[in-house]
């Protein structure tokens, strides 16, 4: 027997809409993280991690901060860590101004990774999202992406260019 909207607690058209935001979830975090291994043996959370480091000053953080960036555990975190250090692209080095710090560092070998990875990730996110929405629609997602974020967790989200190195 089908649940029907009384019981769920949730309208018919919050249903609908539910639905749709519940496909984007699995389907998009799948074609990402499909494109990035084939074309350069990356998950997509790793892809973002490089990214991060990539755009820091120094190419250097703190892992805390880090982890505050990709959304994620320090365990979580320092697992993909472990895997890029083995690919030589990132190492830890311990922060010189407060030895209970580590720092994540991304090497020269990382830096290539993002810049070979990146054209062909930007391209798709291009394709999937981008073109798929009216440039009206564009903003109204960043609005609503960033309010269902905060309702999420309201610590503040990473954002590209954003120089924050070696903050807490």
């Amino acid at each position: 027997m089908p649940i029907s909207s009384d019981s769920s607690g949730l309208s018919a058209a919050q249903l609908e809409v539910w639905a749709s935001v519940a496909t984007l979830l699995e389907r998009l975090p799948a074609a990402l993280d499909a494109q990035l291994q084939r074309d350069s043996g990356l998950t997509h959370f790793e892809h973002g991690i490089l990214f991060a480091l990539d755009s820091a000053h120094e190419r250097t953080l703190r892992m805390s901060t880090l982890a505050g960036f990709a959304s994620s555990t320090l365990s979580r975190l320092s697992r993909a860590i472990s895997r890029l250090e083995r690919k030589g692209l990132v190492r830890r080095e311990v922060d010189p101004d407060d030895g209970r710090v580590t720092l994540a560092v991304l090497t020269d070998e990382g830096h290539e990774a993002v810049v070979r990875s990146t054209p062909a990730h930007h391209a798709l996110v291009e394709r999937l999202v981008f073109e798929a929405l009216t440039p009206q629609q564009v903003r109204q997602l960043g609005v609503i992406a960033g309010r269902l974020a905060r309702a999420v967790d309201p610590a503040e989200a990473w954002s590209p260019g954003e120089d924050r190195a070696r903050s807490a």
